[in-house]
């Protein structure tokens, strides 16, 4: 299969492509194309055949649910046996956006894309090559991230292309992501509402519309046997090739370990990496040290945080060894994220 790329210009895709890509997903085929959080592989998500290729092209197992995106909200009022108030609020104040909810479904949604669960989980992108895209499809389009599986996930075109090409029909390149990590997925299905994973929309913004919001305890957790209600939430995910370890605690001793875990791994012939923030890279004796951001700055570290991994894999390092950050708002999702890149290996100094 040849892939085709269709480049946007401010936003804004060619008409004629803009209907084939359409035309692809309407037959069953699949379209990667950009959201405002990470890039999507995108699928019919009414037709099983469409999931199943999904589950195929990313090498992702095929019980780690898929997201429903829409683009309006009586779209959500189809596909779910009850819309609470809940959700009602919360599309009020964060839709379109980086926000998943996770509902209990009506039969239009197949258990293909919902990986076996009685819940679907749906969003609203905001980003405009993904609105018009959904809007001209008239589809509801089912799109987990458009990478292999465990892989660091696309925030550009081109890390799509060096996972996908050939695996799928269209790729839409919309440049750069705004955001650079996952949507923030809350579960509306059970009595209290639950964090599963953590994003850009943060607890205390959920909290704020809804009163108290829960953190589901299996985001922390290394392993767990329970079904994954939500994408990410049992699975190494974002994965670099090279082993990657978080080293916390104050910065001037994390400096220090790091160093000297660097030392061992060269006298071993390794070639080491290190993910750093703008304050420390001087500081650092690595072969290659990456700048993911401003430490203050968590915004800026999201939106790097997974270009760096997959630069650290272009540079051929052996092993990595990261800082850590903030263990709230938008950190949390970052060390999320790490965490999950790292098999959660940590070092406390």
């Amino acid at each position: 299969m040849k892939t085709k790329v269709f480049v946007a210009r401010d936003n804004q895709i060619e008409e004629a492509e803009l209907k084939e890509a359409s035309a692809v997903i309407r037959s069953g085929g699949l379209v990667a194309f950009p959201t405002e959080t990470v890039y999507g592989l995108g699928g019919d998500a009414t037709n099983p055949e469409a999931s199943r290729k999904i589950y195929a092209a990313k090498g992702r197992p095929s019980d780690n649910p898929l997201i429903v995106h829409i683009a309006d909200f009586s779209q959500l009022e189809d596909i779910v046996a009850e819309v609470p108030q809940e959700a009602r609020d919360l599309a009020e104040a964060f839709w379109p956006g980086p926000l998943t909810m996770i509902l209990r479904k009506n039969e239009v949604i197949p258990y293909e894309t919902t990986g076996g669960l009685d819940t679907v989980a749906i969003r609203m992108p905001s980003h405009p090559v993904a609105r018009r895209f959904l809007q001209d499809s008239g589809c509801m389009i089912a799109a987990p991230s458009a990478n292999t599986s465990g892989r660091p996930s696309p925030t550009t075109a081109q890390h799509v292309w060096e996972d996908l090409q050939g695996k799928i029909e269209v790729l839409l390149d919309g440049g750069p992501v705004g955001i650079g990590i996952e949507s923030t997925i809350v579960d509306l299905s059970e009595d209290q509402p639950m964090i599963l994973r953590p994003g850009f929309i943060t607890q205390e913004m959920l909290s704020q519309v809804l009163g108290q919001v829960g953190m589901d305890p299996g985001i922390a957790s290394e392993n767990s046997k329970k079904p994954p209600k939500a994408p990410g939430m049992r699975y190494r995910h974002y994965a670099p090739k090279a082993d990657l370890t978080l080293v916390e605690g104050h910065m001037d001793q994390v400096i220090a370990k790091i160093n000297a875990l660097t030392e061992e791994a060269q006298v071993k012939g390794q070639s080491v990496g290190v993910l750093a923030t703008a304050e420390n890279q001087d500081a650092y004796i690595a072969d290659h040290v990456i700048v993911i951001g401003q430490r203050e700055d968590e915004a800026e570290i999201a939106r790097h945080l997974f270009d760096v991994l997959r630069q650290f894999d272009t540079l051929g390092v052996d092993v990595i060894y990261s800082e850590s950050f903030a263990a709230a708002g938008v950190g949390q999702a970052i060390m999320n994220r790490l965490l999950k890149a790292a098999g959660h290996k940590r070092i406390f100094v």
